[in-house]
């Protein structure tokens, strides 16, 4: 492990690491929320998404052992667990994805003013996955508001649309695998 002082990538891969299992714990409560309101398509999406932003966090956490950086593993931010429709964990979840966006770009940023091309390269696979990430909340968002007070046209949708995703072969390696 490297005792000298982090670089600002380095430092703000490691606040990535509280962002994204806080996003994980995000997702669980969402998909409880769902999973109580007798939904379960969305709880499943959600539950899913959880386990993703866990795996996104362990691949940073596997980078830094890889590139032998000290890796403190944090808490988590607090997480809201009360809603009153389904369009509001799902535009908490867009907001939360769009805000992962920025962060990542910043990460990018970091890695290309510091000359730091590994990390540059590390930060392309996660700025690809927000693309996806932003645009398929984004649609499921506008999916739900069309359904209005009908949530169970969201199931409906979400039973039509192909869920399952092929693995990515070009993902980073997550620490301890990916589940």
């Amino acid at each position: 492990m490297t005792t000298s002082t982090p670089s600002n990538f380095v430092r703000l891969l490691g606040e990535q690491v509280r962002h994204e299992f806080t996003a994980s714990q995000q997702y669980i409560a969402i998909a409880i929320w769902f999973d109580d309101q007798d939904l379960p398509r969305l709880a499943e999406r959600f539950y899913a998404q959880s386990v993703e932003e866990r795996n996104h966090a362990m691949m940073m956490v596997r980078y830094m052992l890889d590139r032998d950086w000290g890796v403190e593993i944090p808490g988590v931010d607090a997480v809201r667990n009360a809603f009153d429709k389904p369009a509001e964990p799902i535009s908490l979840a867009l907001a939360q994805e769009k805000n992962v966006t920025e962060q990542c770009e910043a990460l990018f940023r970091a890695a290309r003013d510091e000359g730091d091309v590994l990390s540059e390269q590390f930060m392309l696979w996660f700025l690809k996955e927000q693309v996806e990430e932003v645009s398929s909340m984004n649609s499921l968002l506008t999916i739900t508001e069309r359904a209005g007070e009908d949530w169970f046209q969201i199931e409906e949708h979400l039973a039509r649309e192909n869920q399952s995703e092929p693995a990515d072969s070009s993902a980073p390696e997550a620490a301890g695998g990916a589940l």
